[in-house]
């Protein structure tokens, strides 16, 4: 086994040892959610007024898969065509990974969504560990990173605050939506990031530049 795959089988264990460790820890309240989580619900909820009831349902559709696939797939096909085809394939490979991951983790998890206050946006499903938005939507941003730093592309610079910030704005969302724990939020983040590096290294570096 060569020194990429090992690399980015390490990254993949810490990302669902995230999810395990997670998943251990909020199942181990015998009194419902764990501090972190029912305070950081009482906060989102103080947010509460009305033009934000409006901005927040808009800003979780970023990190929603009818939103994300696209770009990945546009974005995927115009690095395509300028031959960086190994990039192209990175990029929907971190996306469609992170939404699975997801998928499998919250049935394995089998975490209900939170119940503290009337959620304000509709869920396609129960399960609330690890919020796929959070996933899905952290994939894609440092897949896009990755990419643009490595090709050297027009506006890396501005990248990073810009994609930090939408990352930031979905999983805020989240919470102000009330369908979703910070623990959600905060795993699938952390998952995400690993899942994408460990891709990232299996994929793309070289052996020796790992």
């Amino acid at each position: 086994m060569g020194r990429s795959a090992i690399l980015a089988m390490l990254w993949w264990i810490a990302a669902l040892g995230t999810l395990v460790a997670t998943a251990a820890w909020v199942g181990a309240g015998e009194f419902g959610p764990p501090a972190l989580d029912r305070e950081g619900l009482i906060l989102a909820n103080t947010w509460r007024s009305p033009w934000l009831d409006q901005v927040f349902p808009a800003l979780t559709w970023l990190g929603s898969l009818f939103v994300l696939l696209p770009l990945a797939l546009i974005a995927g096909t115009l690095l395509w065509r300028r031959g960086h085809r190994g990039e192209a394939g990175f990029l929907v490979a971190a996306l469609v990974g992170a939404s699975v991951l997801a998928q499998a983790a919250k049935h394995l998890a089998l975490r209900p969504r939170p119940d503290l206050y009337l959620a304000l946006s509709s869920v396609a499903s129960p399960l609330s560990l690890p919020s796929a938005h959070a996933m899905q939507v952290t994939a894609l941003a440092v897949a896009l990173l990755l990419v643009m730093t490595r090709l050297a592309l027009r506006g890396s610079y501005w990248a990073l605050p810009v994609l930090v910030s939408i990352v930031a704005a979905v999983g805020a969302s989240r919470l102000y939506l009330q369908v979703h724990y910070p623990s959600d939020v905060l795993a699938g983040t952390v998952a995400a990031v690993c899942w994408v590096a460990g891709l990232w290294a299996l994929l793309l570096v070289r052996e020796g530049t790992a």
